[in-house]
């Protein structure tokens, strides 16, 4: 196959921990073409999308692991696969490549995950059509409602709907401390929708990834715990990554939404629990592949790889 990977700049992957950089590898390894751009290279033009794509050659080694050919214009059509791996922010350039993308979808393209789908799951309220699985939750812009959302709760979690790694997420426990001012920040004074949810103590035993591919539950997890006084497990806060078997309920909810997830043209998902609560549906760029399969042994990327064969029609 040839596959093109929609990425941020290669030259800032960590290889010792990128989840791209495992499935390019591991796609490498079976034969596979690789191809690279970046969401600036898409152009639109004369009703038609390309991308000024470069093809990548793995070299092996771990510090200068790739070599890169000189770009060229070519239509998304001409891939097998485009794979969509481009981190958040979640921001408008986003969403007008997820438009590009569609319409070279529409020419002919296959893109994993479907543009559309990307859109219309917002990680965190994405969780909102899975209600059984949630804990207490509030969406709303309106202070007083969460103030309200407090006072029944006690002790709350309060984040942007737009966040990513751990930023912009404050707990507020029962003395209310600071509540008004954290409402007022991340409402930018009743201008931006947020999220509220009940505080859930299990949290000290990690937050959970839980990895869909194909619709399927990977059966092994990657705990993130909070370190020290953080109250936020995720790695890019600090948190500390232990990979373990999946519990009965990560398999409950992972089974329940991974068919229904696939289906609507999501390859691969990351969902995010504290306890038995499901808390996000990550579908942008979800990671984790190479922590699970250092500690494990169980091969995340070849899992990938074989979805991604099956998906694109290359096998099967």
């Amino acid at each position: 196959m040839k596959i093109a990977f929609l990425a941020d700049p290669l030259d800032t992957f960590k290889t010792y921990k990128d989840s791209t950089f495992a499935m390019m590898r591991e796609a490498a390894r079976r034969g596979h073409t690789l191809y690279a751009f970046e969401q600036a290279d898409l152009v639109l033009e004369s009703g038609l999308v390309t991308a000024n794509a470069f093809k990548v050659t793995l070299t092996g080694d771990s510090e200068d692991w790739y070599r890169a050919d000189k770009p060229t214009a070519t239509f998304l059509s001409e891939f097998d696969a485009v794979i969509v791996r481009k981190d958040p922010p979640f921001d408008m350039e986003y969403i007008y490549s997820t438009y590009l993308l569609e319409l070279a979808e529409k020419q002919g393209a296959r893109v994993f995950n479907k543009p559309a789908a990307i859109r219309s799951h917002n990680e965190k309220l994405a969780i909102a059509q899975f209600p059984q699985y949630t804990a207490p939750t509030l969406v709303t812009r309106d202070a007083k409602r969460l103030r309200a959302f407090h006072a029944e709760h006690q002790d709350v979690i309060l984040k942007p709907l737009d966040g990513m790694g751990g930023m912009g997420i404050f707990r507020v426990k029962a003395d209310g401390m600071n509540l008004g001012s954290i409402i007022e920040t991340l409402t930018d004074n009743g201008q931006r929708t947020i999220m509220a949810q009940r505080f859930i103590p299990e949290i000290s035993a990690g937050d959970k990834r839980i990895l869909l591919i194909g619709g399927k539950v990977v059966p092994n997890v990657l705990a993130r715990i909070p370190q020290g006084n953080e109250v936020r497990g995720n790695l890019a806060a600090g948190g500390l990554g232990k990979a373990q078997p999946a519990s009965a309920r990560d398999i409950e909810i992972g089974e329940a939404l991974g068919p229904v997830l696939y289906e609507r043209g999501l390859l691969l998902v990351g969902l995010d629990c504290i306890g038995s609560y499901l808390t996000e549906v990550n579908v942008t760029s979800p990671t984790c592949f190479q922590e699970i399969t250092e500690q494990t042994g169980f091969d995340v990327a070849a899992m990938f790889i074989d979805a991604l064969e099956t998906a694109a029609g290359t096998v099967g």
